[in-house]
């Protein structure tokens, strides 16, 4: 970016980014991230229900993609009960919940695109 005619950035924990659409994308960019954050959108759910929404990406991954959401503010893991079998519910944090009209914005982009260039089609088994 440019400020007083010269080239700026951010610095963030160590991180240099030249716009603020890098930051974002830094943060929720990829593959899964959004999509995870989407589908936490309607309150706490469990892994397990996470992994069926998402039927394309692999238990490791979505272990991998809520740990990283977790750690930058995103998202919220909770731990019921003290003695297994524990119940962990993930949810939105504040913080994640301001992402939600962005990602309503690419979602919204999304099936616009989808149905002028495509169709629906039934992907259950």
């Amino acid at each position: 970016m440019i400020v007083d005619g010269k080239q700026k950035g951010y610095e963030i924990d160590s991180a240099i980014f030249h716009c603020g659409t890098s930051v974002t994308m830094g943060l929720i960019g990829g593959k899964w991230k959004c999509i995870i954050l989407w589908y936490l959108r309607h309150g706490p759910t469990r892994f397990s229900n996470l992994k069926r929404l998402i039927p394309d990406i692999t238990e490791k991954m979505l272990s991998l993609q809520l740990k990283a959401l977790q750690a930058d503010g995103f998202v919220h893991r909770e731990v019921l009960g003290k003695k297994p079998p524990l119940v962990v519910h993930y949810s939105l944090t504040e913080f994640g919940e301001s992402l939600l009209p962005v990602i309503k914005h690419i979602t919204d982009w999304g099936i616009r695109y989808a149905e002028a260039h495509g169709k629906i089609i039934d992907i259950t088994g």
